[in-house]
């Protein structure tokens, strides 16, 4: 049976590796070099690998001793900086919120579902943007407090979460002022005759998209399919064709980018989602987020 790992073991090692041998890291330590020596020889009785070998007159890493000595610097070095961070913490406190961002939600739509939070005078606010499942994932291990989705979780047994329905949008159609004047006769029926952009499949509206065209026998002539809605708008914008927006954020389309308002897509919206697990406590900024949901 091997004997119980020390960190106090490791830290002589440690030394010892940074200072290139056992005097020298008995200097520094102001210790005695039989001291250091033991304590160097416990923790390699412990791991069960010799870390150090004689080279010449000095000391160099085995393969186990560099392998323990990447993660021995992991842990002092974070151990070195604590001393900062808790005096940044007591002297300018934060409120973190980690929201995780599914891919295909446009970006201006996630700035106002974001709104009621920012407000925070001591708010950290840390977005991380990915596809849908790869999030729930991280929201099950608590590397996120919320995700915002434009669909709720899918039931899983393994996985208690809660999704609140944070609002929706109708979709609008949207081009360059030469686009809009192409497609505005007959319209929708024009859109048949125009270049289209359309976000990927990935997206929940996208279904939506290609049953409304369906249901009116318009076959569009799709030219660009973009998993990122504000590339889609970029694309858009620079007249390669009309693509779809959501009208919750028109007037900010309109004085972001060089697009008018062609006309409404009817019958089809946008939903949109915050997705949490459930805890007893709730983070007290994901509660202000889902408080117009309640």
């Amino acid at each position: 049976m091997t004997t119980p790992f020390n960190y106090k073991h490791l830290y002589y090692f440690w030394v010892v590796a940074k200072e290139g041998g056992i005097s020298r890291a008995a200097d520094k330590l102001d210790m005695a070099v039989q001291t250091v020596s033991a304590q160097v020889r416990e923790l390699e009785r412990s791991l069960g690998y010799a870390l150090l070998k004689p080279a010449g007159r000095g000391l160099v890493l085995t393969d186990a001793g560099m392998a323990a000595m990447l993660q021995a610097d992991q842990i002092f070095q974070l151990g070195e900086n604590l001393p900062a961070l808790v005096r940044d913490a007591v002297s300018a406190p934060t409120v973190r919120l980690a929201v995780g961002i599914s891919d295909g939600l446009p970006k201006l739509v996630v700035h106002r579902l974001l709104k009621p939070v920012i407000p925070e005078p001591h708010l950290r606010l840390l977005c991380h943007e990915g596809e849908f499942d790869e999030l729930l994932g991280d929201l099950a291990l608590h590397r996120l407090d919320v995700v915002l989705s434009d669909r709720p979780a899918p039931t899983n047994p393994n996985i208690k979460l809660y999704s609140h329905r944070m609002g929706s949008t109708a979709i609008a159609w949207y081009g360059t002022a030469d686009m809009v004047e192409a497609a505005g006769k007959d319209f929708p029926q024009s859109l048949a005759d125009v270049p289209m952009l359309l976000p990927t499949t990935h997206t929940a509206v996208r279904a939506r998209l290609d049953l409304w065209f369906e249901q009116r026998a318009i076959r569009p002539r799709i030219v660009g399919e973009f998993e990122d809605s504000a590339l889609l708008k970029t694309f858009g914008a620079s007249g390669m064709g009309i693509f779809p927006a959501a009208e919750w954020i028109h007037e900010n389309l309109l004085a972001h980018y060089a697009v008018q308002r062609l006309g409404p897509c009817e019958g089809v919206s946008e939903h949109f989602f915050a997705i949490g697990t459930e805890k007893k406590v709730l983070h007290p900024l994901v509660q202000r987020l889902l408080q117009p949901a309640l």
